[in-house]
């Protein structure tokens, strides 16, 4: 049985256009792409695109965006353009295999774990020029910046590069985007404040234990942050995270005497304890000092339609995808009165593919204190066990 050839044809009866003059099979597939990775997800979260999201930590690197689809083409160039792999997470997750507390909401999650900042250090004082000036921070392993999903994006790299290792300095991302964790600061002639701080932007070709990261000179929203004169190198406007050794070449020159701060993010490193999903971006605390298996339990996105008889992975959601997409079809064309019909259809196939999933998810008993409580000699039982460290 060929599945979307069957889903195409039925959309076809309901929405009464069945030449391919007047409806072409490829709008028809823009119209499953958008109601199955756009609103299916929303409208409900099946029991059959529940996963596990696994990814290896890369050592001092707390931050890791939700993983994006590359770039598809369907038939006739049309394009697919970036969207998240995964609908979003549950609080059921693991570091080797340790249970792991999961939050969603920052401020429960900060003040477990304060983002301080250490406090300005003069760490050399200014000769009349821009430099290069050789700095080195007073706490390390820093804690390295971070571009989120929306600033990958803009780059426009396929297959996507997070985080993005390049040769010179991308001025394509937006700065709010931009989350900087190394700051050096000074004061000009005029009495200006003089601020450098890293990219989210990696020297291309360094490894993760030793992590040049680009440095910038901030600007204003949208695209105001701007490269240093000098170039980019190991010897030139890169900090090494490891060492905190950095060289940088300063906007305007910093007059002779004038003290030179830096300030950076800095936290012990270890084994990540503690996990917060917030602005599509998974925060790991404590940094970790070597690579850690994380692993998550998510809602997949279902992949876009491509023109292949195997693009619809689960036969009994046929008609109700082509119920949802004549839906759409409907709603832009006007034809409110057969909107208006269907309607009840539609929503019958829905809470029939949403009961398939519901006896699933109602199968297993609501645990309590005096259930599953299995620790397999770990010491992590439900009873003994508060979330914190191990």
């Amino acid at each position: 049985m060929y599945l979307l050839t069957d889903v195409i044809s039925y959309i076809r009866r309901i929405v009464k256009t069945p030449s391919n003059a007047v409806l072409t099979d490829n709008l028809i597939m823009d119209y499953i792409n958008r109601f199955m990775t756009s609103d299916m997800d929303a409208r409900m979260q099946l029991f059959d695109y529940k996963t596990t999201y696994r990814f290896q930590t890369t050592p001092g690197i707390s931050m890791y965006n939700m993983p994006l689809y590359n770039i598809q083409t369907e038939s006739g160039n049309q394009t697919i353009s970036y969207y998240p792999v995964y609908q979003g997470f549950t609080n059921s997750c693991a570091v080797n295999g340790r249970p792991c507390p999961f939050y969603t909401e920052k401020t429960t999650f900060w003040n477990m774990w304060p983002n301080y900042i250490q406090p300005m250090v003069a760490v050399a004082t200014g000769d009349g020029t821009t430099g290069p000036y050789s700095l080195t921070l007073p706490y390390n392993p820093a804690v390295p910046g971070h571009i989120d999903n929306t600033g990958i994006i803009s780059i426009g790299s396929n297959p996507i590069e997070d985080p993005p290792f390049v040769t010179d300095f991308l001025t394509t991302v937006p700065s709010t985007s931009v989350f900087s964790g190394v700051y050096f600061t000074s004061v000009d002639q005029n009495g200006n404040k003089v601020i450098v701080a890293d990219s989210g932007q990696f020297l291309e070709g360094n490894t993760s234990s030793q992590l040049y990261g680009l440095l910038m000179a901030p600007g204003d929203a949208p695209f105001g942050d701007s490269a240093l004169s000098g170039g980019y190198s190991t010897t030139s406007n890169t900090v090494n995270y490891a060492t905190g050794d950095a060289v940088v070449t300063f906007p305007s020159a910093i007059p002779s005497g004038n003290q030179i701060n830096a300030q950076c993010y800095f936290y012990q490193q270890g084994m990540p304890r503690c996990i917060l999903f917030y602005n599509n971006t998974l925060t790991l605390m404590p940094p970790s000092n070597i690579s850690y298996l994380v692993e998550l339990e998510a809602y997949l996105t279902p992949a876009a339609f491509l023109t292949t008889n195997a693009a619809l992975p689960f036969a009994y959601m046929s008609e109700y995808i082509a119920r949802g997409a004549a839906r759409k079809i409907l709603a832009d064309t006007g034809d409110m009165e057969q909107f208006a019909f269907y309607e009840p259809l539609f929503r019958e196939q829905e809470m029939l593919v949403w009961k398939r999933s519901q006896r699933q998810f109602t199968s297993t008993r609501t645990p309590t204190i005096y259930s599953n409580n299995f620790n397999n000699g770990n010491g992590n039982s439900l009873l003994g066990w508060n979330g914190g460290s191990y």
